[in-house]
């Protein structure tokens, strides 16, 4: 049984013909399997090795060396929360604490009760002039207060619809996924 679907695997099969060279692709294909498992499995690792034709070992260093990758389980929303100087500087410690406390975890490895939070604390994330900020479902986040972080929290614990929402021919729609920017010719 694959731990990919077949959709995200041909989606990462594509993946080599849109770089100069086909190990570029690892990062954007390990990207596409943790935001389908929510982490990096060993299965997925290796699954994504052999679209790429590479080898497994090198998939998982890369995996492992950069702290955007996880291979254990996070939140369903984690919180990025850039702590280097400039957002020290401006209150990123409080926010940690206020992230922390918010959704209920006491470290950076725990995942809340209700298994929809998580938080890591992260080196730059490239906007010290709007610190204290972050990074949450891939979005970017600025001159954050508590007040900011706790809207966050519950426009993401806002309960969805029970009903799943079907086609008109009566099928489960699918949540369409952004489409992927192409890089431009020439």
């Amino acid at each position: 049984m694959s731990a990919l679907s077949s959709q995200v695997l041909e989606e990462i099969k594509e993946l080599p013909a849109k770089y100069p060279q086909p190990r570029s692709a690892v990062m954007p294909a390990l990207d596409l399997a943790q935001e389908e498992l929510g982490h990096l499995t060993p299965e997925a690792m290796s699954e994504v090795a052999v679209a790429l034709q590479l080898d497994p070992g090198y998939v998982e260093g890369v995996a492992t060396f950069y702290s955007l990758f996880h291979l254990e389980p996070t939140g369903k929303h984690r919180f990025y929360v850039c702590t280097n100087l400039s957002c020290m500087l401006r209150g990123a410690n409080e926010i940690v604490a206020h992230v922390k406390q918010s959704i209920g975890v006491t470290h950076a490895e725990q995942v809340s009760a209700d298994g929809l939070f998580s938080y890591e604390e992260v080196e730059c994330l490239g906007a010290c002039e709007f610190a204290p900020m972050m990074r949450l479902d891939h979005k970017y986040h600025y001159d954050l207060t508590p007040e900011r972080v706790d809207q966050l929290i519950t426009e993401r614990r806002a309960p969805t619809p029970l009903t799943p929402t079907l086609s008109p021919g009566g099928e489960r729609e699918r949540k369409p996924r952004a489409p992927r920017k192409k890089k431009a010719d020439g």
